[in-house]
């Protein structure tokens, strides 16, 4: 029978290429933050955003070069967190990062098929 070597978890090697690829760190951070505005997708944003600090010295570090309590970077970086926007940018700025704002995507809207387009032509008549 053959043995495998045993393996790292996915969250450790995830911190570890993080914090062997800045690039990849801000493309992250970019799909973290975009995601906070799905209320269904905000906590796994916000653990997003926790694995970027472990990677960038680890919470403890983070915080403290922030000026927040290491409990308080904890909870507000945890799936039911609500970090206040002071909290964001203070760790952002510890990690040599800032927010940028950039216009919305506008979505394709979908159109009727032209069945349907018809049906309702002729009812509104």
């Amino acid at each position: 029978m053959k043995t495998y070597k045993a393996g790292i978890p996915y969250h450790e090697w995830e911190i570890k290429q993080l914090r062997s690829n800045p690039d990849l760190g801000v493309e992250y951070l970019k799909v973290a933050l975009e995601c906070l505005q799905d209320p269904h997708d905000r906590g796994a944003s916000l653990l997003m955003l926790r694995a970027i600090a472990k990677a960038y010295g680890g919470l403890g570090a983070v915080a403290a070069k922030a000026g927040v309590s290491r409990e308080s970077l904890y909870r507000s970086l945890s799936p039911k967190g609500n970090p206040t926007l002071k909290t964001m940018i203070a760790v952002l700025n510890t990690m040599g990062l800032r927010l940028s704002v950039v216009p919305q995507r506008k979505r394709a809207r979908k159109r009727a098929p032209k069945k349907q387009a018809k049906a309702v032509r002729a009812r509104a008549a």
